[in-house]
């Protein structure tokens, strides 16, 4: 089980981003081990507003229909409550700057017991999980 951050899907989606190859090389490998692969809406929002604004609407549009038709993609919605502990994770960490979206990411993970992330950005590891794949 793995979670799939924004920052995934637009190295995939987008060529001149500087995780590109990384992120095409990972989503072979995420393929061809037929591993279980989940999300969130709040990060399929932030994807498909960036890539509208980076790559233009059309794109998006199609990126998203695209990926809402896949199969082997689950796409978590959170309740109210895991809305309210993302709002405390926020405020416990301002000062490292961690997107609202992540807190939802980090809640909703842990309520689902996913450890790995597909994600280039550090804010996961620090909150405990496994980021991969390894940028160093």
């Amino acid at each position: 089980m793995i979670f799939i951050d924004t920052g995934a899907f637009l190295g995939r989606y987008l060529a001149n981003d500087q995780y590109h190859r990384s992120a095409l090389s990972f989503w072979e490998e995420l393929v061809s081990s037929g591993e279980n692969c989940f999300t969130s809406n709040f990060v399929l929002d932030e994807t498909f507003t960036l890539l509208g604004r980076w790559a233009g609407y059309d794109f998006a549009v199609q990126r998203a229909k695209n990926i809402y038709a896949s199969p082997s993609l689950t796409i978590f919605r959170p309740e109210h409550e895991d809305e309210m502990k993302a709002i405390q994770i926020f405020g416990k960490y301002s000062d490292k700057r961690v997107s609202f979206t992540d807190c939802i990411s980090f809640v909703l993970m842990r309520r689902e017991q996913i450890k790995r992330v597909f994600s280039f950005d550090s804010h996961f590891e620090f909150a405990g999980f496994h980021r991969l794949p390894s940028t160093k």
